[in-house]
């Protein structure tokens, strides 16, 4: 490659980044890049950011080699980064307090972010807490309904869920919310974006904080001597996967594979698959430049997926950049396909992936039988899949799962008529 790609210049990779965004943002960007490179560039940031990934966060997560798995499917090694295990449950605390902190550093009080899974919702509530800031969470409504267990948690944690009902009420819409939002009150509240996406310095941001993941794989692989042959992502906005990826960027191997949503099929709606699917090109959208699934007016098209975090229509800038120039290899996973891989290693490995990392799992069971013994695939499991239970339960065990949520709500009604009860008495 000609040039580093490790980072933007100038907020732009290649083509591709950028801050497309009105007037009223450019002031808390511009203050935002600078405090960044400010704090960065600071030990003493440094330092209590390592401090607070160590106690609170939980880091180093462990690389666990998955040998049972290795000896059914044959060829390369398997190992998996267990990001699961980080506090809250998957990789996005990493980014979260990151950027609370910074937020903390340049004296605002108040948080805002968006979230599709919920798990970047529960983990900037949980930084929220942990560092004394208010926080207002933005889920679209249709997200709300199916990550019920991660809405609870964030409330848990002190936050304010605000549903999204407009648009397709899913992750697009709640970036939507959360951007009007930071307009109106941009002097006292920070947007943590929980995606390597967005207006310039977002994208270099997200992709720093989560670097913590590929820094350690190198560091976990060179200890073991491990001879890495492919690292391999789920890739949503592209969070887990660019840092994941952030450290071997600029190297020629080892082989960087991000796996799309597949959905259903290949049609429109279907999927969510912006580098392998039929109805991507490049547009401006929630102020960056990259590739969409949109329709010829420019306007996003529906998408699909069983995971609510690969459920968007856009891909960080970074990883369009790196897609183009062929660094980054996409392909894509089925519905059908992540939901085995859920079976797969949680049978074989005791591992329960989340549904979306389970799109990168899926992808490891294909490509390992292809690869010679001595070379190892990298899985990041970038989270646990314990938040999807009303999503797979009702697949994988559907008349026992209906059973206990008839139970439940007979449960409910029963304490419900007690406690209805009890306050008449009180009031007699």
């Amino acid at each position: 490659m000609e040039k580093s790609m490790a980072k933007s210049t100038e907020g732009f990779f290649n083509q591709y980044g950028g801050k497309y965004v009105a007037e009223v943002l450019r002031r808390p960007l511009d203050e935002l890049q600078e405090a960044f490179h400010k704090a960065m560039n600071d030990e003493s940031f440094i330092k209590e950011l390592e401090t607070i990934q160590r106690d609170y966060i939980g880091r180093e997560t462990p690389l666990l080699y998955a040998e049972t798995a290795t000896k059914l499917l044959g060829g390369a090694k398997i190992y998996i980064k267990l990001e699961g295990l980080a506090n809250t449950g998957a990789h996005k605390i990493n980014n979260a307090i990151g950027q609370c902190l910074l937020a903390k550093r340049m004296g605002k009080k108040r948080i805002i972010a968006e979230t599709g899974a919920g798990q970047h919702g529960v983990a900037t509530a949980a930084a929220c807490a942990k560092l004394g800031l208010d926080c207002t969470v933005y889920m679209g409504e249709v997200d709300v309904r199916r990550q019920q267990p991660n809405v609870a948690a964030m409330e848990m944690y002190g936050a304010k869920v605000h549903a999204v009902t407009s648009g397709s009420r899913t992750l697009k819409d709640a970036v939507n919310e959360a951007m009007r939002d930071w307009a109106a009150n941009p002097d006292t509240t920070h947007y943590v974006l929980g995606s390597a996406l967005g207006p310039a310095p977002f994208p270099d941001m997200v992709r720093e904080f989560q670097s913590v993941i590929g820094k350690e794989v190198k560091k976990q692989a060179a200890e073991r001597n491990i001879d890495i042959e492919a690292l391999i992502a789920c890739v949503g906005g592209g969070s887990n996967s660019i840092g994941f990826f952030a450290p071997f960027i600029d190297e020629k191997s080892p082989r960087l594979i991000g796996v799309e949503a597949g959905g259903i099929g290949p049609g429109v709606g279907e999927n969510a698959s912006r580098m392998t699917g039929n109805a991507s090109r490049d547009g401006i959208m929630q102020g960056y430049k990259s590739r969409f699934l949109l329709d010829d007016d420019g306007q996003a098209l529906p998408t699909r997926s069983i995971s609510a975090g690969l459920d968007y229509c856009g891909i960080g800038p970074q990883l369009a950049a790196l897609g183009k120039t062929g660094r980054i290899e996409f392909t894509s996973a089925s519905d059908k396909e992540a939901l085995e891989a859920v079976k797969f290693f949680a049978k074989n490995e005791g591992v329960l992936f989340a549904l979306e990392s389970a799109h990168a799992g899926a992808e490891a069971i294909k490509l390992a039988p292809k690869l010679p013994k001595d070379k190892a695939i990298i899985i990041n499991m970038s989270g646990r899949g314990d938040k999807d239970i009303f999503i797979t339960c009702p697949v994988f065990r559907p008349a026992k799962w209906k059973q206990f949520l008839i139970s439940e709500l007979e449960r409910l009604n029963e304490a419900k008529d007690i406690h209805d009860a009890n306050l008449m008495n009180d009031e007699k």
